[in-house]
C-alpha cells in the first residue's frame, strides 16, 4: 500500500485461498481487464463460480480503495512538531531579531553557512521565504542552468527556516494538493526542487499563489454502500511557493506570480565556489562546519518567534513604479509585499499600533509600520530580481548574447570590417565560450527567434551562417529602472515636515 500514493493507481497482491488450494498474482486492482483476467484464471484455478469471486473482489476493492484514501492523506499531511524553546534560545534569538544591523547580519550568516556570492539573491529568497507570515506571501523561481547551484541556493535559505514550517517535495502529481489536510499548508513553505516536476500540479499552484486558498469536488464510493458521493476537499494558504528550474522558459502565468532569481554562472563565480570546496577540505573548513549549527539553529528560533501581524505602509501614496506594461500591476504588487516582508522581519523593533476606526472594525487588531530604510532595502533588491524579471531575455540568453557581441568586436577588429559583413558558426560560438552544443543551440536559437541574431544563408553548398544585429545597448549589464522613487527625497521631506511641524508649535 505504500506504494500506492496516486488515486489513479491501486497495484496490489490478491491470493484467494480455497482449502490447501490458492491463486495469487498481482494486478491493478482499478483495471478492469485485470480483474476479470484475474477472476476467471482463479475460478479455474480453484473450481469455483466467477459470479461469488467477482463479489469478493468487489468488497476487497472497496476495503482497499478505504485504506488508500487514509495511506494518502497520512502520506501527505505534515507531522505537526511542537517546539518549545528554552530561556537560553529564546534569548538569543530574540537578540537576533532586536539587532538593527538584522539584515547584516543575514547576510553574513547566509555567507558564513556557504552561500558563496548570491548576496542579493540569498537576501530576497530570505526575505520571500518570511514573507509566509504576510496574508500575500511571495513566490520563488531559482532559474540556472544545469550544475549552476539553483538547488544549494534554495536549500541554503530553507536551512535557516523552521523544519515544521516547510515542506519539501521532488515531484507532485496534478491532485495531490488538493487533498492535503486543510490547514497544513497555512504560512508554511512549500519547495518544489525542480518545476518540472510540479509541472501537472502547476495549475493549483498559481491558484494558491493567487487565490491563497484551493478547493476541489471530487467523486469517491462511501466505504459502507459503495455508492458514488460527492467529496468537497479545501486547502487554505496563505503559502510561499519555492521552486527551482533549468528551463529557459517559464510559464508566463506562473511566472508572473513570482520573483525569479537567477544564479550567476560566470567563470569568475565558478573558481570561488571552487576555491571555497577546496578550503571546506581542511580543518578550519570543519570548525566552520561545526559553527553553522549553531548559527543556523539561533536563526530557526528566531524565524519561531515571528508572528503574523498587520504591516501598514505610511508612504504607500508617495511610491512610484515603472507603468508602461500590464504586467508591471502584478510587480507592483511584488515590490509592496516586499517591503512588507521586510518590515514584518523587524517586528520585534518597531512598536505595535492601534487605531480607533480600526478598532471599532475588528477589535484588538495591531499592526506595525513600515520605515525609509525598509523601502531603502527593498528598492536595492527590486532594482535586481524585479528589473531582471521585465528582461524579455533570460540570463543565460543575455549572457551568450554579450559574449557574442564581444566575439564580433574582437573578429571585426582582427579582420578590419564592419560588424554587418562578420560572419560566425555555432562551432565559433563553442569555441569563444566554451559552452555545450545544447547550451549554445538552446540559447542562440531564442536569440534568432527574438531578432537578435539573423541567419545568413551563403551561396551553393555553403551551408548557413550568423549575424549578429544586436545594436549593444544594454551592455553595463545595469538593471533596468523601475522607476522607484529615491528614498532619500522622501526622507527629505519628512525631515521638512518635521521642521516645520516644530517650527509651527514653537510659535
Amino acid at each position: 500500500m505504500q506504494r500506492n500514493l496516486s488515486y489513479e493507481v491501486l497495484k496490489v497482491n490478491i491470493r484467494v485461498v480455497r482449502g490447501d488450494q490458492y491463486y495469487i498474482d498481482t494486478l491493478d486492482i482499478y483495471n478492469a481487464r485485470h480483474r476479470i483476467a484475474f477472476i476467471n484464471a482463479a475460478a479455474d484455478e480453484l473450481k469455483l463460480e466467477a459470479d461469488l469471486l467477482k463479489r469478493d473482489m468487489g468488497r476487497v476493492l472497496l476495503k482497499l480503495e478505504e485504506l488508500q484514501d487514509q495511506n494518502i492523506k497520512a502520506t501527505l499531511k505534515p507531522q505537526k512538531v511542537e517546539v518549545n524553546l528554552t530561556d537560553q534560545e529564546r534569548a538569543e534569538a530574540l537578540a537576533l531579531l532586536g539587532d538593527p544591523q538584522l539584515l547584516s547580519r543575514i547576510r553574513q550568516d547566509v555567507r558564513a553557512c556557504g552561500v558563496v556570492g548570491e548576496e542579493i539573491n540569498a537576501l530576497t529568497g530570505f526575505i520571500a521565504a518570511v514573507s509566509r507570515k504576510l496574508e500575500r506571501p511571495l513566490g520563488i523561481i531559482v532559474q540556472s542552468s544545469s550544475a549552476a547551484g539553483k538547488t544549494m541556493l534554495m536549500d541554503s535559505i530553507l536551512a535557516f527556516m523552521p523544519p515544521e514550517e516547510r515542506i519539501k517535495y521532488s515531484a507532485m502529481t496534478g491532485q495531490s494538493l488538493f487533498y492535503m489536510g486543510e490547514t497544513d499548508l497555512k504560512h508554511k513553505i512549500l519547495a518544489i526542487v525542480e518545476e518540472e516536476g510540479a509541472e501537472k500540479a502547476s495549475y493549483a499552484l498559481k491558484l494558491l499563489q493567487s487565490e491563497g486558498e484551493i478547493s476541489i469536488a471530487s467523486t469517491g464510493k462511501e466505504p459502507t454502500t459503495g455508492k458514488l458521493v460527492t467529496h468537497e476537499y479545501r486547502v487554505e494558504g496563505p503559502v510561499m511557493i519555492f521552486l527551482t528550474t533549468t528551463a529557459v522558459t517559464i510559464d508566463e502565468e506562473l511566472q508572473n506570480r513570482c520573483i525569479i532569481l537567477t544564479i550567476d554562472e560566470s567563470r569568475e563565480q565558478t573558481q570561488a565556489i571552487q576555491k571555497q570546496q577546496r578550503e571546506m577540505e581542511t580543518v578550519e573548513g570543519l570548525i566552520v562546519r561545526q559553527q553553522r549549527k549553531r548559527v543556523i539553529a539561533v536563526h530557526r528560533n528566531a524565524q519561531r518567534l515571528l508572528r503574523p501581524v498587520e504591516v501598514v505602509n505610511p508612504y504607500g501614496p508617495r511610491l512610484t513604479f515603472l507603468d508602461d506594461r500590464t504586467r508591471t500591476r502584478r510587480d507592483q504588487m511584488k515590490y509592496l509585499w516586499l517591503i512588507k516582508a521586510i518590515a514584518l522581519l523587524h517586528q520585534y523593533q518597531r512598536p505595535k499600533k492601534r487605531n480607533e476606526q480600526l478598532e471599532e472594525l475588528a477589535a484588538g487588531t495591531e499592526y506595525i509600520e513600515a520605515t525609509l530604510e525598509d523601502i531603502e532595502v527593498a528598492n536595492e533588491l527590486a532594482n535586481e530580481v524585479l528589473g531582471r524579471s521585465l528582461d524579455e531575455l533570460s540570463p543565460q540568453t543575455r549572457r551568450l548574447l554579450m559574449l557574442l557581441d564581444a566575439m564580433v568586436n574582437e573578429g571585426c577588429a582582427a579582420d578590419s570590417m564592419s560588424r554587418a559583413d562578420f560572419r560566425f558558426t555555432r562551432k565559433d560560438v563553442r569555441t569563444y565560450t566554451h559552452w555545450s552544443d545544447t547550451q549554445v543551440h538552446t540559447h542562440l536559437n531564442r536569440l534568432v527567434s527574438l531578432e537578435y541574431v539573423a541567419i545568413r544563408r551563403g551561396g551553393q553548398g555553403c551551408g548557413f551562417g550568423y549575424e549578429l544585429v544586436y545594436d549593444g545597448r544594454g551592455q553595463d549589464g545595469r538593471p533596468f529602472l523601475l522607476g522607484l522613487i529615491d528614498v532619500d527625497h522622501l526622507r527629505k521631506e519628512q525631515e521638512e515636515k518635521k521642521r516645520l511641524n516644530e517650527k509651527s508649535d514653537n510659535d
